[in-house]
């Protein structure tokens, strides 16, 4: 059921890395720098052939959401209701009305079928529940390595962060290489153009 809803966002235009999730902060409001970042790379790649994924949350969730509906393209949610409401989650945004929806049986289900139905992992600014999925998608791709999914960490504010991963906790350099730090919507575009470039075409 999942990978049918999947498959009918997609569009004629064949793209290994064609599904992409945004990740990162709920509270963000349209004023603020990290909603407009998601909203225009969310645009920009849906401009050019790209599925957006996203939690279905408010933030940068909706931002995504409406960026690829600005792009004229597809966008996907994977959500999480719970019964009750939680003082500490944002559950689903009604704001953030995409193509096709997913729900999922708790938190940590909608951060794994969010990122198992994923090609490439784009990173935001966020609080704790960004933590969490970078947490689970860093380590993802490393169990998985070579056959590790991408991961860009938007916004030049991660490299200190990931400096201070680096000097105080045990991570390798092989570890850190599974990241990469982008920084305008054009930077992400090129980045995707060059690994679709690296791998060979799909033959259906």
């Amino acid at each position: 059921m999942i990978q049918e809803i999947i498959q009918n966002q997609l569009n004629s235009k064949e793209l290994r890395f064609k599904k992409i999730a945004f990740l990162g902060g709920a509270g963000w409001t349209e004023e603020e720098e990290p909603y407009k970042d998601s909203f225009n790379v969310a645009k920009i790649l849906a401009e050019n052939g790209y599925l957006i994924i996203n939690g279905g949350g408010p933030g940068v969730m909706r931002a995504s959401t409406k960026g690829a509906q600005a792009g004229k393209g597809k966008s996907l949610i994977v959500t999480y209701n719970p019964s009750k409401s939680k003082r500490h989650y944002e559950g689903t945004d009604p704001l953030n009305n995409a193509d096709s929806q997913i729900i999922t049986l708790d938190y940590f289900d909608r951060t794994k079928v969010l990122l198992q139905n994923s090609d490439v992992h784009i990173i935001f600014k966020g609080s704790l529940g960004t933590l969490s999925e970078f947490g689970m998608s860093w380590i993802s791709s490393w169990i998985h390595e070579p056959n590790n999914k991408p991961i860009i960490m938007y916004g030049e504010f991660w490299n200190e962060i990931l400096n201070a991963l680096v000097k105080n906790l045990r991570i390798v350099s092989d570890e850190r290489d599974l990241l990469v730090v982008l920084k305008t919507p054009n930077e992400v575009l090129d980045y995707l153009t060059k690994l679709e470039n690296y791998f060979e075409p799909i033959i259906n």
